[in-house]
């Protein structure tokens, strides 16, 4: 027990040491006579190469036709101009590589990663599913059906879609308002010729980063990358760059969607939050780890251990390139739904009116600088690092000078971080229970809407 008390205490050490000194490796950044943006990082740790590829067609360019950024980004790996989606998945299933295709708000993302010795193959297979997907039909009605069986399903589990209805809530009127998977009726009218249609539109060179990280020489992977995409000619990007939207909320509204078997209120409460380059952003994740980031968070302190209302509470910011969100978000019996939505109430008043005293901030902020090197050691999670610096607007300098952030967070500091970005007035509720049994009681948190959670769409 002894030694084994050691050893724990020096793995804590190590790993407290490696936040002190944790810097993004050297790379190398360049673009090709096409627009598209490279990212070179040696890692020779490990015979694995790690791709990331990025392209400004997300969810926000899916204009009325809900889920088509999404069900594009999936269709790529549905077969391209020399590999079947059946040649695609048996051959980087047979030597333990991974392909994936996947959409979020903003832009769409490719992942890949596989040994150094099957580079050939797979760099091939990358090059063939961005360049020249072929949009198979009946593999896309087949996924399609899938899609829709999925989105029913989703609306049985409350936790699974109240992001979406309180994104839409928030962003009303603005692209940062669709639902990533769409909706059943957006969803069954897209065709493979409407994906087909998409990619051309959106996977352009002038917007786009590919991220290739790992066991590779710089010079000999600069000649693979400039032979394999330097060719590559795309459309100009027609979409417009989106506005910054404008939220701002003159009194308290609550949106409740009615689920009729519903035997938990499932809720977010929040606002406004901040965007992914907000020079705050060390400064507000310390304080929100106090709120609602971890586990010993006065959220679920006050909701799951104190009052034992929860499994779980926690307070989160959404954040993107022009906006985002902050959101309390938890569940709880009907029974007891307004008694746990005034309790996560009074701890976000006492964060406004009490504060954060030093002893709590000192924990929270060793907690952040332990917890921080392990989401970017990987090579993986390097390459997504890149893809995303590209996107969403910020560079290594948020690494980089992590420690000094973090260590020059003061008290006082804590104070303007809260008032500044911490809403409290004028708050957005959204709530998902049984609404003969709740609604006269949350009345009076705002101006009440509803929703029946069988509707089309969020």
């Amino acid at each position: 027990m002894k030694n084994l008390l050691f050893l724990i205490a020096g793995l804590l050490i190590i790993r407290f040491a490696s936040a002190q000194t944790f810097k993004v490796p050297p790379f190398q950044k360049f673009k090709l006579k096409n627009g598209l943006t490279v990212y070179l990082m040696e890692q020779h740790e490990v015979p694995l190469i790690n791709v990331s590829a990025v392209f400004d067609a997300g969810a926000v360019q899916d204009g009325t036709r809900y889920g088509l950024a999404n069900m594009t980004a999936e269709a790529l790996l549905f077969g391209t101009a020399k590999y079947t989606k059946a040649q695609l998945e048996e051959k980087a299933e047979y030597v333990g590589a991974t392909v994936d295709t996947y959409a979020g708000k903003e832009v769409a993302k490719l992942a890949a990663s596989f040994a150094v010795k099957d580079q050939d193959l797979l760099f091939d297979i990358i090059q063939d599913v961005l360049t020249k997907p072929t949009f198979d039909k009946a593999e896309f009605d087949k996924y399609k059906g899938r899609q829709l069986l999925q989105l029913a399903q989703q609306k049985e589990s409350p936790q699974s879609v109240v992001s979406s209805y309180f994104n839409q809530f928030v962003f009303a009127g603005h692209p940062y308002a669709n639902p990533i998977t769409g909706t059943p009726g957006a969803v069954s009218a897209v065709t493979a010729a409407d994906v087909r249609q998409f990619y051309g539109q959106n996977y352009t060179t002038d917007r786009a980063a590919i991220a290739v990280v790992g066991d590779f020489n710089t010079t000999e992977m600069k000649k693979r990358i400039t032979s394999l995409f330097g060719n590559w000619k795309t459309a100009t990007a027609t979409s417009p760059r989106l506005t910054d939207p404008a939220i701002t909320f003159d009194k308290s509204r609550v949106l409740l969607v009615n689920k009729d078997d519903a035997r938990e209120t499932t809720f977010f409460i929040g606002g406004k939050g901040i965007t992914r380059n907000n020079p705050d952003f060390i400064p507000v994740t310390v304080v929100n780890t106090i709120l609602g980031g971890r586990f010993t968070s006065w959220l679920n302190d006050a909701l799951r251990v104190n009052s034992g209302l929860t499994y779980g509470a926690n307070s989160r910011f959404g954040t993107y390139r022009n906006s985002g969100t902050f959101a309390i978000s938890t569940f709880t019996k009907v029974s007891t739904t307004t008694q746990a939505i005034d309790i996560a109430l009074q701890v976000l008043d006492s964060l406004h009116r009490t504060g954060i005293d030093e002893k709590t901030l000192s924990s929270a902020k060793n907690y952040v600088k332990a917890s921080f090197p392990p989401n970017y050691e990987s090579a993986g999670a390097l390459s997504n690092l890149l893809t995303d610096m590209f996107s969403l607007g910020f560079d290594e300098s948020f690494i980089n000078n992590f420690q000094k952030n973090v260590d020059g967070l003061t008290v006082a500091r804590t104070r303007q971080i809260i008032d500044q970005y911490f809403p409290k007035n004028n708050l957005q509720f959204v709530l998902i229970g049984k609404a003969d049994t709740i609604r006269d009681q949350v009345k009076k948190y705002g101006t009440l809407t509803e929703k029946e959670i069988k509707q089309e769409g969020f």
